[in-house]
C-alpha cells in the first residue's frame, strides 16, 4: 500500500486538486456520520404513525432518540429485542 500511495500522491501535485479532494472527503464524512444515520426516520416515523400511535422521540431530543435507536438496534442483534 505504501507504494501505491507514492504513486497516488505523484499524481496530485497541484494544490487545487488536492484541495477538491479534501473538499469531497469532508463532504463524505458529513454525509456519512450526519446525514446517513437518519435515513432511518422516514421508516421509523412511520411505525409510530400507524401502529405505535404516538410521536416519535426524535421530535423531543433528535440526538438522544439517535443513540436509544443504535442501542435498540444492537440489542435486536444481540437477540435481546425479538422482532418476529
Amino acid at each position: 500500500m505504501k507504494d501505491y500511495y507514492r504513486l497516488y500522491l505523484t499524481l496530485h501535485k497541484n494544490k487545487k486538486c488536492i484541495r477538491l479532494h479534501f473538499i469531497g472527503q469532508c463532504i463524505t464524512l458529513v454525509s456519512v456520520f450526519l446525514i446517513v444515520p437518519f435515513i432511518i426516520y422516514p421508516f421509523a416515523w412511520t411505525g409510530h404513525y400507524l401502529y405505535e400511535k404516538n410521536e416519535p422521540a426524535a421530535f423531543r431530543d433528535p440526538v438522544k432518540a439517535k443513540i436509544a435507536d443504535w442501542m435498540m438496534f444492537w440489542d435486536i442483534l444481540r437477540g435481546k429485542i425479538s422482532i418476529l
